[in-house]
């Protein structure tokens, strides 16, 4: 099990990133939470499966049909077990 932290710069919010991260991330059995930063960034962590993982991630680098992501910063961490996944306000 893997864990990555992603910040997600461009515009990212406003259009239904997280609730498709949340959706992508149940539907390949990953574990975590997204959220939006006051900086208008979002950021997420991703636990699981190195290929599931690294799935969500490609997809961040593109996001939903009316984001425009500028940039991807992934940062691994000691996987916590987490369970489930959270779009957190």
């Amino acid at each position: 099990m893997i864990r990555k932290r992603v910040l997600v710069s461009g515009r990212v919010q406003g259009v239904y990133f997280r609730e498709t991260c949340r959706q992508l991330a149940q539907e390949r059995g990953v574990a975590g939470w997204v959220r939006n930063l006051p900086d208008g960034r979002v950021e997420a962590v991703f636990e699981g499966g190195e290929e599931p993982v690294a799935a969500l991630l490609a997809w961040a680098g593109e996001g939903p049909p009316d984001a425009h992501v500028s940039g991807v910063e992934a940062h691994e961490e000691p996987a916590e077990g987490l369970s489930g996944f959270s779009v957190l306000r």
